[in-house]
């Protein structure tokens, strides 16, 4: 949609890959977070910054430079600052937050007994040494309950923190997506886009839903806005088709090139 249009645009394609990514405010209706821009109409009236049009590069950096503004009156003031979660966006954050805003008082927790789970135990390490150097407090095997003092007291901080940032989880953002090609279930409560063998958008009955007059599929779904798995009736998740892939950006790239390399076979043979 054009930035000043007042209605949609109609685009024709011949073939389409949705590689839309998801959210990863588990907590907020839309999955809202500073990590993703809020790029849906309907979720932008009932969002933290309903001000600013992230849909468009104006509207996202004067949301980045907000954030700033905002972290530097925290820094200004010492403030503590917790991180929950130390996956990828989590340590990334507390480090970032670190080196630009070094009076901040950084506490960083998550579920798990280390830092940064799908990576090696040895780069885990290294990068909870790193933050240990810099500062940062570290708490593991710790649950997130922001309504229980004995969390606070736990991660010693008794009155609480000045400012709390979310990095657990994922959400899936596929509003735009027809109901009937969404998972019921997954991460996140569904709302996944689900695929075939060939990723390849499907609906909830099996059926391909993007095929063409002759039958080939139009319409491909990649990286973290999928499913993520293909299920077998009767069979544990280890023996499905395709067994569930873990939302860490990586597999997006594989991905990507299954779904090219089938667009360019249906391609040979439609023309």
């Amino acid at each position: 949609m054009p930035m000043f249009a007042d209605k949609c645009e109609v685009i024709d394609f011949d073939f389409c890959v949705i590689a839309a990514g998801c959210n990863f405010g588990v907590f907020h209706k839309w999955g809202e977070s500073l990590w993703f821009p809020t790029i849906h109409a309907k979720a932008q009236p009932e969002g933290s910054w309903p001000h600013l049009d992230e849909r468009f590069l104006e509207g996202r950096r004067r949301h980045i430079l907000e954030e700033y503004k905002a972290i530097g009156k925290l820094e200004e003031k010492s403030s503590t600052i917790l991180v929950v979660g130390a996956g990828f966006i989590g340590v990334e954050w507390a480090t970032e937050l670190q080196h630009f805003f070094p009076k901040l008082k950084l506490t960083l927790i998550d579920f798990l007994p280390q830092c940064l789970g799908p990576l090696p135990a040895k780069a885990a390490n290294y990068c909870k040494k790193y933050m240990e150097r810099k500062g940062i407090k570290q708490f593991y095997n710790t649950k997130y309950d922001a309504n229980n003092q004995e969390f606070w007291n736990k991660i010693e901080l008794p009155n609480k923190a000045d400012k709390e940032y979310v990095c657990i989880g994922v959400k899936a953002s596929n509003y735009f997506m027809p109901k009937e090609t969404l998972s019921a279930k997954g991460p996140g409560g569904g709302g996944w886009i689900l695929m075939d063998m060939n990723l390849a958008v499907k609906t909830q009955e099996g059926k391909v839903w993007s095929v063409d007059e002759k039958g080939y599929p139009r319409i491909y779904a990649i990286g973290d806005c999928n499913y993520g798995c293909v299920e077998a009736p009767d069979k544990k998740p280890d023996d499905w088709p395709i067994p569930p892939i873990p939302k860490i950006s990586y597999p997006g790239e594989e991905e990507a090139i299954i779904a090219i390399r089938n667009i360019e076979i249906v391609e040979k043979l439609v023309y």
